[in-house]
């Protein structure tokens, strides 16, 4: 039997800032929180142990080809949702989907898009956050769910455009 040797390592470092270079991962859909301390940007975070654990148990209980049948189902899933959702003329797809995500813009500024988010947010069928998408805020829709359904897109898109109908009504011209 091998045995491994545990090894840890420790850094002391005077400037804040280059750990914070050094450890952060940022990205326009993980928004920070201005004046809290976010423990990500001070641990070497990503590199835990057992980080391709998850691939292996979907590997292994779904086996190769349903694995990918899952993932094509969401990408199918993200193509529906875009398409509904710009049968609505308030609303405008920003992202050529080919994958699992979905870009979206309500009215002309970041304001209503923002607003909207916060809607469907607080109603609770999907959650979707914000992101900014060459200079344009947007709703950022991930299709990621195992067990998600057509039915389960058709029911998100239409809470998504009545948080946008009543976003709409609330906010000011």
């Amino acid at each position: 039997m091998a045995q491994h040797a545990l090894r840890l390592g420790l850094a002391f470092i005077r400037n804040e800032a280059a750990v914070r270079a050094a450890m952060s991962m940022t990205a326009a859909y993980l928004p920070a929180a201005p004046g809290q301390r976010e423990p990500m940007e001070y641990t070497p975070e990503m590199s835990r142990r057992a980080r391709g654990f998850p691939v292996y148990a979907a590997l292994r209980s779904l086996g190769r080809r349903g694995l990918a049948d899952m993932v094509e189902r969401n990408c199918d899933l993200a193509q529906l949702m875009a398409r509904q959702l710009a049968t609505d003329p308030a609303v405008r797809v920003l992202n050529d989907v080919v994958l699992n995500q979905v870009l979206v813009r309500f009215g002309e500024d970041d304001a209503m898009t923002r607003e909207v988010v916060r809607r469907v947010q607080a109603e609770g069928t999907l959650w979707a956050g914000v992101t900014v998408w060459h200079g344009l805020g947007a709703m950022r829709i991930s299709v990621s769910g195992w067990s998600t359904s057509e039915a389960d897109a058709l029911r998100s898109v239409e809470a998504i455009l009545r948080a946008a109908r009543e976003a709409n009504s609330a906010l000011p011209s």
